[in-house]
């Protein structure tokens, strides 16, 4: 029976042209959040506002960087040169960390976004180099992914702390990587399922794939999109789960 459950979102991803109306709503529900570093999405001002929401929450901020990929979002994988890739993350994760330390608070940790968490999740040598670059901004980062991942290894090789996550509006495959989104049903929109499968994981430290079988699962955090079109009503969801439960609500 777990006593505390830890819940991020990916935030601070609208701009200019590209809205995503219901994110203020939100922040309540959290105790931790991903802030888009302005490469998958997000600006300046939103960013901004972001961060000004997350302090005035209390919620544990995290730097969110990405492949740049606008047009999808950061959903499509890049070949990038090693000196690249460094110099791409470098440029993010500081330039968050700077806008959240102007304004009065302290970047905690990074989680990459999209098609970069799980190349880094599972590409041993691009993971090391990440982890390198996280190490030389600030070594009291944590790092955050998916459990039991090249991501996982490399934070431990380096000594930065590991926030293992797991999905909560996103269905497993049997091989315990997220179902791609190119399947049916890989993104969960049903308020119920998500509070099913959250169940599962934090009361039975497992998760049902998308073929029934039961997988092990232990974590640290759970994620919901911001993007999500239903992300408000599940996470109204989760919080009179959790209060019915007993869980509270809190990092770990």
């Amino acid at each position: 029976m777990r006593h505390a459950a830890d819940l991020n979102a990916d935030l601070g991803e609208s701009t200019r042209t590209k809205r995503f109306p219901h994110e203020a709503e939100i922040f309540p529900y959290l105790s931790s959040c991903n802030i888009a570093c302005g490469f998958h999405g997000g600006d300046p001002v939103y960013m901004e506002k972001a961060i000004r929401q997350a302090l005035k929450h209390g919620l544990r901020i995290g730097a969110h960087p990405s492949y740049p990929g606008r047009e999808n979002f950061g959903r499509m994988p890049m070949e990038l040169p090693e000196a690249e890739l460094q110099a791409m993350l470098r440029y993010q994760v500081s330039a968050l960390k700077g806008m959240v330390e102007s304004l009065g608070g302290q970047l905690s940790y990074v989680k990459p976004h999209g098609a970069l968490y799980h190349t880094l999740c599972r590409d041993e040598r691009q993971a090391q180099l990440a982890v390198a670059v996280f190490h030389s901004i600030d070594p009291n980062l944590q790092v955050m992914g998916l459990p039991d991942s090249a991501l996982a290894r490399s934070a431990s090789d380096a000594g930065l702390g590991y926030i293992r996550e797991g999905f909560a509006d996103r269905r497993y495959a049997a091989d315990g990587q997220l179902l791609s989104r190119k399947q049916s049903g890989a993104v969960l929109r049903d308020p119920a399922k998500v509070v099913e499968q959250v169940r599962q994981i934090l009361m039975e430290g497992m998760v049902t794939s998308n073929t029934g079988a039961r997988l092990p699962l232990q974590v640290d955090s759970l994620c919901i999109h911001g993007d999500n079109p239903m992300a408000v009503p599940i996470l109204q969801a989760l919080d009179h789960f959790f209060r019915q439960s007993g869980i509270q609500k809190g990092n770990l």
